[in-house]
C-alpha cells in the first residue's frame, strides 16, 4: 500500500464535496418535491445512505419515504410510489440497473451518481451526477457523504455545521485504543441508523475487523452482551438515557461526540484507514471486493 493510499485523499477531501454538493441541492429539480411518496434504492454503502434520506424525509414531513437494497426493492404499482431515487456511485451495479429498468415507464426515477458516463444514466428519468465526489478507492468514502449532504440540503437542512465539524473531524486525534480495539458496535437511531451501518460496514471494508449496528434502542436488548473491556461502542446522534452508564458497567469504552454525526462518520473513516495500515492491508483493493458489483445475467429462454 502507497503511503497515501486513494482512501486517504478522498475522504480528506469531503468538506468540499459537501459544500459543492450543498450549492446543487438547494436546486428544486430534479429531486422529489415535498409531499411526494418515495422509494429510494441503493446497494452497500449507497443504501444505508438510502436509510438516513428516508427517515431524514420523513422526519422533515415531506412524506412517505421508504429505502431498499435494491435486490429488495418492492415497487409493485400497489405501492403508488410517485417516485424512485437510486444512489449508485459507479452507475454500474447490477441490482441497481434491474430496478431501474423495472420502473421505467411506470415511476419517474432519479439517480443519484457518480460516474455520468455509464448505464444507469440511460435508465434514468432524470440523474444528479457528482462526479467530483468520484473516487479511485474501492473503499467507498466521499461519494455516500456527499450524496446525503446533497439530500439533506435539497431537505432545506443548512449543513454549514456540518462542514465545519468534518473539517474538525480531519484533524482530530485519532485514540490508539480505537486503532487497537478487538471489535466495535455502532449505533443510531432515526437518521443516524444508517450512518452506523455504514460506520459499521466501513470498518469492514477497509480493515476486516470484527463490527456490528443497531438502533440505539435495541442494543440493550441483546446485543451489549458482547460489550467488553478492549471493545468500543461508538454513538452516533443522541444517546438514549442511561445507555452510557450501562456500557461503561461493561469495561467498554463509549464514544459519543458532540459533533453532526456525519462528520463523525468522517473520522471512523480515518479510524478505519489506520486500522487497515496497522494490519498491513490495502483499503483502496481490499479482499474480496471490487468497484461494482455486476453481476451476470442469464439469458432469457
Amino acid at each position: 500500500m502507497s503511503e497515501t493510499s486513494y482512501m486517504e485523499q478522498e475522504l480528506g477531501s469531503q468538506p468540499e464535496t459537501w459544500r459543492q454538493a450543498a450549492r446543487i441541492g438547494v436546486a428544486a429539480e430534479p429531486l422529489p418535491k415535498a409531499g411526494r411518496r418515495v422509494a429510494v434504492v441503493g446497494c452497500g454503502t449507497s443504501w444505508f445512505m438510502a436509510q438516513s434520506y428516508a427517515a431524514l424525509r420523513e422526519a422533515a414531513g415531506q412524506g412517505v419515504t421508504d429505502p431498499f437494497a435494491a435486490s429488495e426493492a418492492f415497487l409493485g404499482s400497489d405501492r403508488g410510489y410517485d417516485a424512485v431515487v437510486a444512489i449508485t456511485r459507479s452507475g454500474t451495479t447490477t441490482e441497481v440497473l434491474r430496478v431501474l429498468d423495472a420502473v421505467k415507464g411506470r415511476i419517474p426515477t432519479v439517480t443519484i451518481i457518480g460516474d455520468p458516463e455509464t448505464p444507469a444514466v440511460a435508465l434514468s428519468d432524470a440523474t444528479v451526477a457528482l462526479p467530483f465526489a468520484d473516487e479511485k478507492s474501492v473503499v467507498q468514502t466521499r461519494f455516500a457523504t456527499t450524496a446525503l449532504a446533497l439530500l439533506r440540503a435539497h431537505l432545506g437542512e443548512d449543513i454549514s455545521r456540518a462542514v465545519t465539524d468534518a473539517e474538525e473531524a480531519l484533524a482530530a486525534p485519532l485514540d490508539k485504543e480505537w486503532v487497537d480495539a478487538e471489535q466495535f458496535s455502532f449505533l443510531g437511531s432515526g437518521w443516524t441508523f444508517g450512518l452506523a451501518n455504514e460506520a459499521a460496514l466501513k470498518m469492514r471494508e477497509a480493515s476486516q475487523s470484527w463490527t456490528e449496528s443497531y438502533p440505539a434502542m435495541e442494543y440493550r436488548h441483546g446485543p451489549i452482551a458482547i460489550a467488553a473491556p478492549g471493545r468500543v461502542t461508538w454513538l452516533f446522534g443522541q444517546a438514549p438515557e442511561g445507555l452510557e452508564a450501562d456500557v461503561a458497567r461493561t469495561g467498554a469504552r463509549f464514544v459519543h461526540h458532540a459533533r453532526d454525526p456525519l462528520a463523525d462518520l468522517v473520522l471512523v473513516q480515518r479510524v478505519a484507514l489506520e486500522r487497515a495500515r496497522a494490519r498491513g492491508l490495502d483499503p483502496d483493493n481490499p479482499r474480496s471486493l471490487t468497484r461494482s458489483v455486476m453481476l451476470d445475467t442469464p439469458a432469457a429462454s
